[in-house]
């Protein structure tokens, strides 16, 4: 069933729900997967992204969400001068992805503490986006519902250890995807929540010994 702001699009700072609400949600998303405040972002655009990003204030968009900025904060509109004095530094870089949606962004961050990650997403429409990748796995993550995020070696019984956390907080699976490239080696695990998960139950994940690493990524509003 689609909702109200599917059909007349997010309360946003114009002008475009493509191009500035839906660059902010890929902002914030991407600082949610890195899960620290970020120091440095390289961004590559393609697409109608590349075509028009500082016409429609894309680069703008990008960079609020990057900072933690909603799509309705004023500041988005002075986002690229904040980011210096907030300790951001910014890079944005055209480049042709073949068969990629048109407004589409790989976003690298750096985090205060050091960790990095890249996060691949498109701006689908009506301020909604969809996370296609992170770091070297494809998946699928809308930011509407909040996740648990697991890396892990692909082995038998991970899943079920997994699913005895989140059931034991009496948390509700909503949907579930594995990536993984080879058989035997590291995949990705999402798991969307109808809540999100406890830091605790994050730890616990985070302490099975198949886990590489477990991280919750809260709903992007």
């Amino acid at each position: 069933m689609r909702g109200v702001f599917d059909i007349v699009g997010p309360v946003m700072i114009g002008p475009s729900s493509s191009h500035t609400a839906g660059a902010v949600r890929l902002g914030l998303m991407a600082r949610a997967i890195l899960g620290e405040e970020p120091v440095r972002a390289g961004i590559q655009l393609t697409g109608s992204f590349a075509r028009t990003y500082r016409g429609h204030g894309t680069d703008k968009a990008l960079a609020a969400g990057i900072l933690g900025f909603a799509p309705d904060d004023a500041r988005i509109r002075g986002a690229l001068t904040l980011a210096p004095s907030m300790g951001l530094e910014l890079a944005f870089q055209k480049v042709d992805i073949p068969d990629a949606s048109p407004n589409t962004a790989i976003i690298h961050l750096t985090g205060a503490r050091g960790r990095s990650v890249e996060v691949r997403g498109s701006s689908i429409g009506g301020g909604n986006i969809l996370i296609i990748g992170i770091d070297r796995f494809k998946v699928e993550l809308t930011g509407e519902l909040p996740a648990l995020v697991t890396v892990h070696r692909d082995q038998p019984g991970v899943m079920m250890k997994i699913i005895s956390i989140l059931a034991g907080e009496g948390l509700n699976i909503a949907f579930m995807r594995l990536s993984r490239q080879n058989r035997g080696e590291l995949a990705m695990m999402i798991i969307e929540l109808d809540d999100a998960p406890s830091p605790k139950a994050v730890a616990a994940c985070q302490a099975l010994d198949v886990v590489e690493q477990a991280f919750a990524v809260p709903s992007i509003e």
